[in-house]
């Protein structure tokens, strides 16, 4: 599916690698001990908006630092998937994956330090055409 990555642009991916939103109202710590796992962006219509490029996280492998009663949710379509951002600024932090619900995407341009438009070939999910939204 996606790429693996164990740096970008010089900086190491953290075994555990704190994460914040713009306006550090949230911080997370992620445990990363392979670094960046299944790194890709989706074209579904919610992440096509949002433009951000997330990896994965198994559900135990994120731990919140300050913050998490500020999060909001954002659900739709199915109502599988559940998209957090920071009720102060507004930036995406993480989701609960609909393809996957034991895993969370977690937007890597809010792991401190890395600057996810330094990573290049990036692969696209197709979001658009998700095997959930298909009637059997």
């Amino acid at each position: 599916m996606g790429i693996n990555i164990k740096e970008v642009d010089g900086v190491k991916i953290q075994e555990k690698h704190r994460a914040s939103c713009h306006c550090r109202a949230v911080e997370i710590e992620f445990d990363l001990p392979d670094g960046l796992i299944d790194v890709r962006r989706c074209d579904c219509s919610m992440c096509r908006r949002r433009g951000a490029i997330a990896a994965s996280v198994p559900l135990n492998g994120i731990r919140f630092i300050k913050g998490e009663k500020i999060l909001n949710f954002y659900q739709f379509n199915t109502n599988t998937a559940k998209h957090y951002f920071c009720s102060n600024c507004g930036i995406y932090t993480h989701h609960q994956r609909r393809s996957n619900p034991h895993l969370f995407g977690f937007n890597v341009a809010c792991l401190e330090g890395i600057n996810p438009l330094k990573i290049d070939g990036i692969p696209t999910y197709d979001g658009v055409n998700h095997p959930a939204d298909r009637l059997i």
